[in-house]
């Protein structure tokens, strides 16, 4: 005879409700004052204070806040006005199908220093750095003004973050990442970006990266390409990079596709190496060149056809940056050079992340969009 459970007992074998681990789910999300639903986008902007003409100086935040918990990162860009690559770099990040993928919460904000940005310069109208005046003062100068909410109201919310940035004008940087030493979680992000070259550098005071640090935020710098340009390479370099820190933190999925083997470049110093005499300058080397004391990196001529002078390396090291300036007067910087044991080694590491670069240089498609 069949022995039928009670209802005592199949209750009982049953898994109850508390038993079976539901998925976590995120929070709703504040920043300046507005509320971010989980699955919510959109964005806020923000009043700082007026110009002189009585024109709003405002901050547009955009917020992309996923169902499912994780990081909160912050990815910004034309914290100085005339860094235009980041702003584009941004710009596609918002767009791209990945986001529908997202875990966590982006906080992208594609132009920090509007002032400097409608202006068309690097410094804010009062001729003051941005990146000097962290962590700002609510009663301060205009600047001032703007990092104090950026640091409070944006910075401050988020776990990670990374930083765009460009090389000056007629000064073109080799795509690089700088981080701060000592900044584990930011190194780890940096490998994770896969650029060219890492450079650990140090924090200056009043600038965006130390006051990261100073709120335990691992941020990490990008570096590519010269002010007032777009270069596609760059662009889509720092996409692509961002994307891969993405996936690190668990924000988007793993890549489906092998990934290419590429080895970046670490190095802890850089120097400047600077005309010996004014003149007409030839370079003899490029970005991503790798030079030695024994290495002519050009020639600095008299106009008036009289002399010479070759321009000598100073240390074994990889070119990350140099001026494109013609001319020049005696001590203007004309190649950035990052120290590294083995420049020659270093320089193939560098020329596979070029072969890279040169792929990303074609027009754009929609397929960059993911």
């Amino acid at each position: 005879m069949a022995i039928e459970n009670s209802p005592s007992d199949t209750a009982a074998d049953a898994p109850s409700d508390d038993a079976v681990p539901k998925p976590a789910k995120a929070l709703p999300f504040t920043l300046a004052g507005k509320i971010f639903a989980p699955g919510e986008a959109g964005s806020v902007e923000v009043q700082i204070g007026h110009m002189i003409d009585y024109q709003p100086v405002t901050m547009t935040v955009h917020v992309t806040h996923s169902k499912r918990p994780g990081p909160v990162l912050l990815v910004s860009a034309a914290l100085h006005g005339d860094e235009i690559n980041g702003v584009e770099v941004v710009r596609r990040l918002l767009r791209t199908r990945l986001l529908k993928s997202l875990r966590g919460t982006l906080v992208a904000v594609p132009v920090v220093n509007m002032p400097a940005f409608l202006s068309r310069s690097r410094y804010l109208p009062d001729r003051r750095d941005l990146n000097r005046l962290f962590p700002g003062s609510a009663s301060g100068s205009l600047g001032a003004r703007l990092a104090h909410f950026f640091n409070r109201e944006v910075l401050a919310h988020c776990t990670h973050a990374i930083d765009m940035h460009t090389g000056a004008v007629n000064r073109p940087n080799l795509p690089q990442i700088r981080v701060s030493p000592g900044d584990d979680v930011g190194m780890e992000m940096a490998n994770a970006f896969h650029p060219p070259v890492i450079i650990e550098t140090g924090l200056r005071e009043g600038s965006f990266r130390a006051t990261a640090r100073g709120h335990g935020i691992p941020s990490i710098l990008y570096e590519a390409g010269q002010a007032y340009s777009i270069d596609r390479a760059s662009v889509r370099y720092g996409l692509r990079g961002v994307t891969s820190v993405m996936r690190y933190l668990g924000m988007l999925p793993a890549e489906r596709l092998k990934k290419i083997k590429r080895r970046t470049v670490t190095s802890r110093f850089t120097g400047w190496v600077r005309a010996p005499r004014g003149g007409i300058f030839t370079p003899h080397v490029e970005l991503g060149s790798a030079v030695t004391p024994q290495t002519v990196l050009g020639i600095v001529g008299d106009p008036f056809g009289k002399h010479e002078t070759k321009v000598m390396g100073r240390h074994d090291g990889v070119v990350i940056g140099q001026t494109m300036e013609a001319t020049v007067d005696e001590g203007d910087g004309l190649f950035h050079i990052a120290l590294t044991k083995d420049p020659g080694q270093a320089e193939l590491h560098i020329t596979k992340s070029s072969e890279v670069m040169e792929e990303m240089s074609a027009p754009y498609l929609d397929d960059d969009l993911g």
